[in-house]
C-alpha cells in the first residue's frame, strides 16, 4: 500500500502512524533505533505490505498494469489504491479527507528530528503538493504515476500507466474494494497484537 492507505491504517495512533509512514526509510535493524511505540508502526508497515503482496486479488489486478510497468505493477498499484481509498465515502466521509491529511503532515512534523533525512525530503514534497488530499483526483494520481515511473529504473519516463488506469479503471476500483476490507480486518488483528 501506498502512504494515504498506511496512514489510515494507523488507526489514529499518532506513534504508529510516524512508523508507518518512515517504514520504507528503514532498513532492516535500523528500526531498533527509534522508540518501541514507532517500531510498532515499522513492523506494522511491513506487514501490511506482505499482505497485500501476496495477496491474490491483487496478483490479478497488477495484470491490468504488466503492460506498461512490468516488474514495477505492485508499486503502481499501491498508488492507484489510494486513490480508491481517497474517493471511499465509507472511509472518508465527504469533506473528512483533507483535515486527516493536514493531520498527518502536522504529526510527522512533531517528529522532524526521528525521521530519515531522505524521508524528511519526501515529506517536504509530499505536504507542498497534498499527495494525500491530491490521490482523489485523477489529476493527482496522474502525476504520482508519472513521477514514480520517472524514478523508476529500467522503465521510460513515458511509461503509459495512466491511460492503463483510466481504460481498467473499473477493473481496478473493483480489485480495491474486494481487497481492502480483507487488509483492513488483518491490520486491526495485528494492531491489536
Amino acid at each position: 500500500m501506498n502512504y494515504l492507505a498506511h496512514a489510515y491504517l494507523s488507526f489514529g495512533s499518532e506513534y504508529v502512524l510516524v512508523g508507518n509512514m518512515v517504514s520504507d526509510f528503514v532498513k532492516g535493524k535500523a528500526m531498533l533505533q527509534f522508540p518501541l511505540p514507532i517500531q510498532r508502526g515499522i513492523r506494522l508497515h511491513r506487514l501490511i505490505d506482505s499482505f497485500t503482496d501476496a495477496h491474490p486479488v491483487n496478483k490479478a489486478a497488477r495484470q491490468y498494469l504488466a503492460p506498461a510497468v512490468a516488474r514495477y505493477s505492485g508499486a503502481f498499484l499501491d498508488i492507484i489504491y489510494d486513490h480508491f481509498l481517497a474517493t471511499d465515502a465509507s472511509r472518508f466521509a465527504p469533506g473528512a479527507l483533507k483535515p486527516f491529511t493536514a493531520g498527518v503532515y502536522a504529526r510527522l512534523r512533531q517528529e522532524t528530528p526521528l525521521l530519515p533525512p531522505p524521508f524528511l525530503q519526501t515529506l517536504g514534497y509530499m505536504e507542498k503538493y497534498d499527495w494525500l488530499f491530491h490521490y482523489s483526483m485523477h489529476s493527482g494520481i496522474q502525476r504520482s504515476l508519472e513521477g514514480l515511473a520517472r524514478r523508476a529504473t529500467y522503465l521510460p519516463d513515458d511509461a503509459p500507466v495512466y491511460s492503463l488506469f483510466e481504460q481498467h479503471y473499473a477493473e481496478l476500483g473493483d480489485s480495491y474494494r474486494l481487497f481492502f476490507p480483507e487488509l483492513e480486518a488483518y491490520t486491526r488483528q495485528q494492531f491489536a497484537l
